[in-house]
């Protein structure tokens, strides 16, 4: 092996000595992440299952959202939430933390995927529908305040988004942001 890695047509970087498990994604296909994203996703949920149903309940439902109040569901259709619960429910497994339960635009699915994490387009292999403008989706802190930093921030549920996200962004910055359901009376 050359002390090199090679980046595209003529471009080399130096290889590292060392790749610490958490900052390999950057070698993965989109694809590859997707479906690395939903099995981690797929374990998580199975592993909640092999637990005592009064423990998960428990636990799940003390999840607070950023207003301080129970955390409320995203969307059981599509099934979202990193646990698949339709919640941004959070917990240790959940690296990317899909903690801002947010209405999907295409605007941000667009960023999204330019940034590297295609949302819209199916994937039947991992069970995952692709998304569309106007369904809600429980999006990583950091992603949503990557698109809030470049302008492309979609609405926030707030009821639904967890308390966690304030760890990446401010609760005034959310409350800008939040979704308010028309009035058709």
């Amino acid at each position: 092996m050359g002390n090199e890695l090679t980046l595209g047509k003529n471009r080399m970087i130096p290889r590292p000595k060392v790749i610490p498990p958490t900052d390999c994604r950057f070698l993965l296909t989109d694809n590859q992440r997707a479906q690395a994203h939903i099995i981690a996703g797929i374990v998580a949920s199975e592993r909640l299952a092999d637990q005592p149903r009064t423990t998960v309940d428990q636990a799940m439902s003390e999840q607070k959202n950023v207003q301080g109040g129970p955390l409320e569901p995203c969307s059981l259709d599509p099934m979202t939430g990193f646990y698949r619960t339709g919640a941004c429910r959070v917990g240790p497994e959940d690296r990317g933390c899909h903690a801002v339960c947010s209405v999907l635009t295409a605007d941000f699915l667009a960023f999204s995927k330019a940034a590297g994490n295609d949302l819209s387009t199916p994937h039947p292999e991992w069970g995952f529908p692709g998304l569309k403008p106007g369904q809600r989706w429980c999006l990583c802190a950091g992603r949503w305040k990557e698109a809030w930093d470049a302008g492309h921030a979609p609405q926030v549920i707030l009821e639904a988004t967890h308390e966690a996200a304030l760890n990446y962004v401010t609760r005034s910055v959310l409350e800008e942001h939040a979704f308010i359901e028309a009035d058709n009376s």
